[in-house]
């Protein structure tokens, strides 16, 4: 069994920074995704060429958080300030129904993986905040771009409801719903895939206890993990922003626990990438 062990938000604080280059070396972070808008992309991008088995994809914003096109470029997308609306079910009711919306969309798209090119950094996969990049009417954009830029794979959620009710039944109306919505986006996602040459991991854990991921619940999925290839992400951060879903520095002592590594090990899993995973 292989796994990727990723952590999101990389660039979007010096915090998240900081998280990422501690759980690479000392942990068992194996990948990040780059926010190429955020605020501390700069220092990221710096980090992540002195870290060459660090595995960087392009965290895809076009919810709750900054632009990279210029907001007179995209007045449909965007506030004044830059930045896109935080709650993702008006922003996506505006995706479907706009074609305003969707032209201004494809061009902010286009523009995010040409800042992520301008890094020199291979394109290891491509996710999305607030798994945003699932909307039908960006994922439809997204593909063709992805595979033009050589992304190796690309993030679908595929969490277990039933492991996550049973660790905790805190929130369980939201991990009901979470299934459900992003079980039918899961099956659309993959029908477009077929054919083409993006990679995709047979399950993917995050979701369900998102923001929240404590060392016992993630050593209990590390032991009934079943299927060839997995991803896990987190949001690490050395310091937490307020909110119980954000970057928090409870998920970066989970990627340092050494039990966390001793059950991996335990079970024969191999730390990997999405690259890696092509390679099988």
């Amino acid at each position: 069994m292989r796994v990727v062990v990723a952590a999101d938000d990389f660039g979007g604080s010096p915090e998240v920074n900081a998280a990422i280059l501690t759980a690479h070396r000392q942990g068992v972070l194996t990948s990040a995704s780059l926010m190429v808008a955020g605020d501390a992309v700069d220092e990221a991008v710096s980090m992540a060429r002195d870290m060459p088995q660090l595995a960087v994809g392009l965290h895809i914003v076009v919810v709750d958080g900054p632009a990279t096109l210029a907001p007179h470029q995209i007045p449909h997308l965007v506030r004044s300030n830059g930045h896109f609306p935080s709650d993702p079910l008006p922003v996506g009711l505006r995706y479907a129904f706009s074609r305003a919306a969707r032209q201004e969309l494809a061009a902010e798209l286009h523009a995010q993986f040409e800042r992520f090119a301008a890094t020199g950094l291979p394109l290891a996969h491509v996710d999305g905040h607030h798994h945003m990049h699932l909307h039908p009417a960006v994922f439809d954009l997204l593909l063709p771009l992805a595979e033009a830029y050589g992304a190796r794979g690309v993030r679908l959620p595929r969490d277990d409801l039933r492991l996550a009710l049973a660790y905790s039944r805190e929130r369980a109306g939201t991990k009901v719903l979470s299934a459900l919505v992003f079980g039918l986006l899961h099956r659309r996602c993959e029908r477009k895939l077929r054919g083409r040459s993006l990679i995709v991991a047979d399950r993917v854990y995050g979701l369900m206890q998102t923001g929240q991921m404590h060392e016992a619940y993630v050593l209990e999925l590390i032991r009934q993990l079943q299927v060839p290839a997995a991803e896990i992400y987190f949001h690490p951060s050395t310091a937490s922003r307020g909110g119980t879903l954000g970057p928090n520095p409870g998920d970066l002592r989970t990627l340092l626990s050494p039990a966390v590594r001793q059950a991996l090990a335990e079970r024969d899993i191999s730390l990997a990438t999405y690259p890696a995973l092509g390679h099988e």
